[in-house]
């Protein structure tokens, strides 16, 4: 929700857990190899492996590149755990996806997740094995509330936080028809971000007015200043002002700029925002309380 950029030099970052994630299935088999599938939300299969328990390579793949950092997770996971996948017995394991593929919704950390679980080992720490991300999407990844996110001088704190906008039907995420790579987005940014402390205070000090918003106008006008504040120490330009200048309310990248969801927040009523996005070509407009997770209360027996 906040902190994009920043949160890799340590600004506090906002993360929700979005409703639509990810399951994985593990089952020991007598083969000698892992039999990999991964299925779509539609059910179909989108890639499938077989992996070798020597190096865990692929024998045989629908996908070299996916194949490949498949072979590092795992990888990755046995040196945090040298028991992990040692007793040469095979494994069919299947992957379903809970949101469209190019969503952008987090297919990589909801998958770094499940198999630090498999491994029995922490997310966090597999994540930081075998990427250069910030790992909020990795804790979200396990969470079930909203989170605050922040990493300085190494040391990684989450903490569970309340936000649940008295506006939040007035709030709606786009997506842009196209997927953003995180890792191009990282290098482009240690590449030629300015003034790094700066741009970090700020966007810390963003989130925590945005945790403390209680009107859709204020809250309009912190993701305003966000983007101005992301804008003004990169070299990039705001999706409002790419494409949505006469729109009614505020606007926000979410992630990786240029691509995936972005959040819109509005006092028109939701026909009107609809057909705003529908008309510039943009179809896919999820509400705020069809794409959040919300915990369910427990029932008394």
């Amino acid at each position: 929700m906040t902190g994009e950029y920043g949160v890799l030099d340590g600004a506090l970052a906002l993360a929700i857990p979005t409703c639509h994630g990810q399951s994985m299935t593990t089952k020991q088999t007598r083969k000698s190899d892992i039999y990999w599938k991964s299925y779509d939300l539609k059910g179909e299969e989108w890639f499938s492996a077989q992996i070798s328990l020597m190096d865990f390579s692929a024998v045989k793949t629908t996908d070299q590149e996916k194949a490949d950092k498949l072979q590092k997770l795992l990888k990755g996971a046995v040196r945090l755990n040298s028991e992990f996948l040692s007793k040469w017995n095979g494994f069919d394991v299947k992957t379903y996806l809970e949101f469209d593929r190019d969503w952008g919704l987090g297919s990589s950390s909801t998958l770094t997740y499940l198999v630090a679980e498999w491994a029995d080992i922490n997310p966090l720490m597999l994540h930081f094995k075998i990427s250069d991300g910030s790992g909020y999407d990795v804790a979200c990844a396990g969470s079930d509330t909203p989170i605050t996110y922040q990493v300085v001088d190494d040391e990684i704190s989450y903490t569970p936080v309340e936000f649940d906008p008295s506006f939040k039907d007035q709030l709606f995420f786009v997506h842009l028809n196209k997927k953003q790579s995180t890792a191009d987005s990282i290098s482009y940014y240690f590449k030629n971000v300015k003034q790094r402390k700066t741009l970090t205070k700020k966007l810390s000090d963003i989130t925590k007015k945005i945790l403390d918003c209680k009107s859709l106008k204020s809250f309009c006008e912190h993701i305003n200043q966000h983007e101005k504040a992301i804008c003004e120490h990169l070299p990039l330009t705001s999706i409002r002002d790419k494409e949505f200048k006469d729109f009614n309310g505020g606007i926000k990248s979410l992630g990786a700029w240029g691509g995936d969801f972005i959040l819109a927040a509005s006092s028109d009523n939701k026909e009107s925002v609809r057909t705003y996005f529908s008309d510039k070509g943009y179809d896919t407009i999820v509400p705020y309380s069809e794409m959040i997770y919300v915990e369910k209360e427990s029932v008394p027996a």
